[in-house]
């Protein structure tokens, strides 16, 4: 998801486009709804089926990855493996570049002519950032893939279909340790083999996350206006005060083509079908001239957005479309869909997570309506939603519904399954021009360049149908309850966001000492061999007198009555034994949760509050420091690691932070990256995601600043609301799985809690009773603990509470088990709360 908005160093207002429109008048620009019937291609139309099967035979791969990468190199020594020209695929266009492989990195060289002004898209990335690599199409072709980064960037290359295996084969040979590769299957192939469906219809993934899942597997891409994730329009209501998702009549009917939710349009949409009669029989019929995912429909939606703005302007020659034709409010879009039967746009992703495009925060002159005369500029939303938040939130939860999770299987077979051709497409109304199918046209076999580009633009801007993932009725989605049901009866917990009303808290004694913990990590998995599939993940702990725990953590077992199994660490108890970490410590420093954290592999506990100013790595299992290393000229305050296990961010009394790469940790030490400025007292707390390219970090001051990871670059400051003119220190920070930034202030009078969106934007303010002593994030819920020994859920937006247990003992750290299956919670006494769904 691209939820952050970036500064344009060379933003336009577009003033020239606005006058270009304004002074042109109405019909001149008046554009055809259909796509042209004219091009002579019938050389290049594939007729009947075709094996629609992008794959790379594993004979092939070993082959190519086995002769031709073998001795690439002496260890350590960077060697050129693979050198070939391609194209980087951004949005609408198409950069000529070369792409190299070495043996430890994977560059792509832009070889465009030199602009001044121009952002050259030259990149580097290690073999070990590299995540997953998916066969792609470009224009209907098998010739391009996507790269996947641990951070969560991607890129699409476009090569030609030979090359392109050679350049996955020698990816392959190298080896990249963090690689999940698994596209040389079909697509088809790739969605059986993932178990994401069955995770779907046991309600362990959201409706969210499958259909992204599904539109990455089919070959929709954010990289590709044509090939742009696509999202049902999920409500029909757009008028009403009130969103009741109660109710089946508020929602779409998903069984049809958004072209015939309307029943007036069937009969229309029959006949054109029926009638249609091509001369040279290479036009199959088709009930749609137009496709429901096109690069004009995206930039219809996002048009108030950098860059799709300057691309909507090229599109349009120039100018801006007129104003009536913007996409200036959600309920008239709705309307004009159910009223026109050509107009069969679905939505796109960002529909459900990014308010921003809703909102012209760029203050482009967008034009008056022709019949009220009225300005556009933000979208006009639904009555039921109160501000472009609210919809955001009120439409993800419509998308989450019951209703939309029993029938959503509908519209997958749609537009992935076995009615997307066929038979069966006909039969439901679902045929759309020839063109946008996969194996329709041979791009190849056209000579003739002006009939070949004309085909390639046809394309581009008419859009592609996804590739057909099933060929038999999708399964419906089980119910709520009886995916709770069965979820309870195997090795597997539920989300607990989804059942606040059955949360239990159940207490497992760590220390009897009762010496209190003030850190808890999140499970971590460490690296099991062949035989050793069944261990459990281990937890680690931290105590105020520095005693380090390692203990064993179950999160489902069926065979204990409290549903999961905490074994305590053997070593606590015996005063020989035990593992102290206290003596490098500051005398000034209390141990508290903001001086740990945990390696992803479980292996490393990574420390800070050091007498020397360092930040060290302690091995959990050889028992010993690794690597200590000083950057800051003042104790370390507080660190934080990310999601990726890429980067580690460090704050300190001297006011900086410092972003680390630990991307090596197990074999070189902690390297600096960026210091970050900006704060006029010491660092008390910081977050990083590295997904967002963003680090966040709280001072003393009263400040939270917000940089970026890569370029160091300060983005904005936020401010508590509310706490204007008080002494003010910025305790904890947390980012959301949706990029909300929560923190919480303290004052010797008063204690608050504050979210923002990850643009800036204030979503919620509340005052708290007691000192918050722990923060963390859970679904679209913050929960918040204090030294009064109260734990509460709010909602992200609006911070309306939601759930609530008072434990009585002043809580030290909560922490969120991975699935959001448990909260951990350590106490004063020693003890550690596990907070679930019971077993029964």
């Amino acid at each position: 998801m691209r939820l952050k908005l970036c500064p344009n160093l060379h933003f336009s207002s577009h003033t020239d486009a606005s006058n270009l429109r304004d002074n042109t008048g109405w019909l001149s620009r008046a554009r055809s709804e259909e796509v042209p019937l004219s091009l002579n291609i019938s050389s290049a139309v594939l007729r009947g089926e075709t094996d629609d099967a992008d794959y790379i035979p594993e004979e092939d791969l070993r082959s190519l990855s086995e002769t031709e990468v073998e001795g690439s190199g002496e260890a350590g020594k960077e060697k050129l493996v693979l050198s070939q020209e391609c194209h980087l695929v951004t949005l609408m266009s198409a950069i000529k570049g070369r792409f190299d492989i070495t043996t430890t990195h994977v560059y792509f060289h832009d070889l465009s002519p030199v602009k001044e002004d121009m952002d050259r898209q030259d990149f580097k990335w290690p073999l070990s950032s590299l995540r997953e690599i998916y066969l792609r199409r470009y224009n209907l072709r098998r010739s391009a893939l996507e790269i996947f980064l641990i951070d969560h960037t991607n890129y699409f290359l476009n090569f030609t279909t030979k090359t392109r295996n050679r350049v996955v084969s020698r990816l392959l040979g190298l080896r990249p340790p963090n690689l999940a590769y698994n596209s040389s299957r079909s697509p088809a192939d790739l969605l059986r083999a993932s178990g994401l469906t069955q995770k779907w219809v046991n309600h362990e993934i959201t409706n969210f996350e499958y259909l992204m899942q599904l539109n990455t597997i089919a070959g929709r891409t954010y990289n590709d206006l044509s090939q742009y994730p696509v999202f049902p329009w999920i409500v029909a209501d757009y008028s009403s005060d009130d969103l009741d998702l109660s109710d089946p009549a508020s929602f779409r009917d998903l069984s049809k083509p958004i072209g015939v939710v309307n029943p007036r349009n069937e009969a229309d949409v029959k006949i054109k079908y029926d009638s249609f009669e091509d001369p040279s029989g290479m036009i199959a019929k088709f009930h749609y001239g137009t496709h429901y995912s096109n690069s004009a429909g995206v930039l219809h939606y996002l048009v108030r957005v950098e860059p799709f703005t300057s691309l909507h302007i090229e599109l349009q020659s120039g100018r801006f479309d007129v104003a009536d034709r913007q996409f200036h409010s959600i309920p008239q879009t709705w309307k004009l869909l159910m009223d026109n039967p050509n107009d069969v746009k679905e939505l796109i992703p960002e529909f459900f997570y990014f308010p921003e495009f809703l909102k012209n925060l760029n203050k482009f002159d967008l034009g008056l309506l022709q019949g009220t005369k009225e300005r556009v500029n933000d979208v006009v939303l639904p009555n039921w939603a109160s501000s472009a938040e609210d919809f955001i939130y009120k439409h993800r939860k419509a998308l989450e519904s019951e209703y939309v999770s029993s029938h959503l299987h509908e519209w997958i077979d749609l537009v992935f399954g076995y009615k997307q051709k066929g038979p069966k497409a006909v039969e439901a109304l679902n045929v759309f021009y020839y063109c946008s199918y996969e194996g329709a046209v041979d791009l190849d076999a056209i000579t003739n360049p002006v009939e070949r580009e004309a085909v390639e633009g046809m394309i581009n801007n008419f859009g592609q149908t996804p590739s057909q993932l099933l060929k038999e009725p999708h399964p419906p989605r089980l119910s709520l309850q009886d995916a709770l049901s069965k979820m309870l009866k195997t090795d597997r917990k539920p989300d607990i966001t989804m059942f606040l009303n059955k949360l239990t808290p159940i207490s497992v004694e760590v220390f009897n000492d009762k010496d209190p913990v003030v850190y808890v990590s999140g499970p971590r998995s460490p690296p099991r061999g062949f035989l050793q599939t069944t261990l459990p993940d281990c937890l680690v702990t931290v105590s105020r007198a520095g005693i380090l725990g390692v203990h064993s953590w179950l999160p489902y077992d069926r065979y204990n009555n409290r549903g999961f199994t905490l074994d305590v660490d053997p070593t606590l108890s015996n005063n020989k034994s035990r593992r102290s970490i206290a003596g490098s410590f500051h005398p000034s420093i209390t141990l508290h949760s903001q001086l740990f954290c945990v390696s992803h592999d479980g292996k490393m506990l990574i420390t800070a509050g050091h007498w020397d100013c360092s930040v060290r790595v302690f091995s959990l299992t050889k028992n010993k420091t690794l690597v200590s290393v000083i950057r800051h000229f003042d104790l370390v305050t507080c660190i934080a690691l990310d999601n990726c296990g890429w980067y580690l961010v460090s704050g300190s009394q001297d006011c900086t932070c410092v972003v680390w790469d630990i991307s090596q940790l197990a074999s070189a030490p902690l390297k600096p990256v960026q210091t970050l400025y900006g704060h006029d007292q010491p660092v008390t707390t910081v977050a990083i995601a590295t997904e967002l390219d963003l680090v966040v970090s709280g001072s003393k001051d009263g400040t939270v600043n917000v940089h970026t990871i890569h370029e160091g670059q300060y983005l904005r400051t936020l401010y508590p609301a509310g706490c204007e003119g008080m002494c003010t220190e910025i305790t904890f920070l947390a980012f959301s799985t949706q990029g909300q930034i929560a923190f919480t202030a303290s004052s010797v009078t008063s204690h608050s809690v504050h979210v923002f969106s990850v643009n800036g934007e204030s979503l919620g303010s509340k005052y708290v009773a007691g000192r918050v002593t722990g923060l963390v994030t859970v679904g679209d819920c913050l929960v918040v603990v204090d030294d009064a020994g109260d734990l509460t859920m709010s909602r992200l937006l609006g911070l309306y509470p939601v759930f609530d247990i008072p434990l009585h003992i002043p809580i030290l750290d909560v922490v969120v088990t991975p699935g959001n299956s448990h909260l951990l919670v350590s106490l004063q006494d020693g003890n550690i709360v596990v907070i679930l769904v019971p077993v029964s």
